[in-house]
């Protein structure tokens, strides 16, 4: 990996951080649980809104993106990373880990477990991204705990970039997602996983096209009681009286990144530029 340059941030400005990282803006639906979970934490965002989507990219090329990210808010004093993204845990959970043996990492699963003790047709439906659903983590999530349920799939194609484009409730956003649901409540299915921490940002949508008497299931909720958890195990927990905080990063676009937090979590985020330079990441200032 490339060094920093001297233009990054101090590390003690943000000493004893939760880093929380994403392709884009789904883990904000990550982080609005954090923050609720966990009021005293620092926490810093990084959206790698430049390679976004990582739904559709090799296993090894997401690996690499993670473990740059992963550097980087290490390096602004990070003590523990929460990859809020189902296709980056998939591909890059266990990777991250070995790279990073002291850093404690918390990552997503799909909700498949609780579907299917959830499920009264026996049927559920999974949303997730290509990366998540060929996934050996899925695979292995399928094995344990899908047996005797039928499960109906589908990658869910363009819909991360409807919502990084704000069209949370856009005639486009509906349209896929009827093309997507429509088929799999024909089917019997009761109960939907989502399984791209983008989705949450839709599901007063998709409530309203899967109706009453359809369990949707996010695992933000048990992520940030998760990360808590290690947080004590750990001995990592802030002081109660400390107070919370939140700075963002993106790859991409920062005003854009401010518009939609803003839009999405009810307050605006500080947000930092940076560019890829080879496989590390580096920061520039935004005028």
């Amino acid at each position: 990996m490339a060094e920093d340059d001297a233009t990054l941030l101090p590390v003690p400005e943000h000493a004893g951080a939760l880093g929380v990282l994403d392709s884009g803006v789904g883990g904000l639906s990550v982080l609005r649980h954090l923050r609720a979970q966990l009021p005293a934490e620092r926490l810093l965002y990084f959206a790698d809104q430049a390679h976004i989507p990582y739904g559709p990219r090799p296993p090894e090329e997401v690996r690499a993106f993670s473990a740059g990210i992963t550097r980087f808010l290490q390096r602004r004093g990070a003590k523990l990373i929460v990859v809020a993204c189902n296709t980056a845990s998939a591909a890059a959970l266990d990777f991250l880990r070995e790279r990073f043996p002291r850093l404690p990492i918390v990552g997503m699963e799909p909700a498949v477990k609780p579907a299917a003790a959830l499920t009264r047709s026996g049927k559920v439906g999974v949303l997730a991204t290509p990366s998540t659903l060929n996934s050996h983590r899925y695979a292995a999530l399928m094995a344990r705990f899908a047996g005797g349920i039928e499960v109906h799939e589908d990658p869910c194609v363009g819909l991360v970039q409807l919502i990084e484009a704000g069209k949370l409730d856009a005639p486009e956003t509906r349209a896929l997602l009827q093309r997507v649901v429509d088929p799999m409540l024909a089917a019997g299915v009761d109960t939907l996983v989502l399984g791209c921490t983008h989705y949450p940002f839709i599901r007063p949508l998709l409530e309203e096209i899967a109706g009453e008497g359809v369990a949707i299931l996010d695992p933000a909720p048990a992520v940030a009681r998760q990360t808590a958890n290690v947080l004590q195990q750990r001995q990592l927990a802030a002081p109660p009286d400390q107070t919370g905080s939140l700075h963002c990063f993106t790859s991409g676009d920062a005003e854009q990144l401010t518009a939609l937090t803003a839009r999405l979590l009810g307050s605006r985020c500080p947000t930092t530029a940076v560019r890829w330079a080879g496989q590390g990441v580096k920061l520039r200032r935004v005028p």
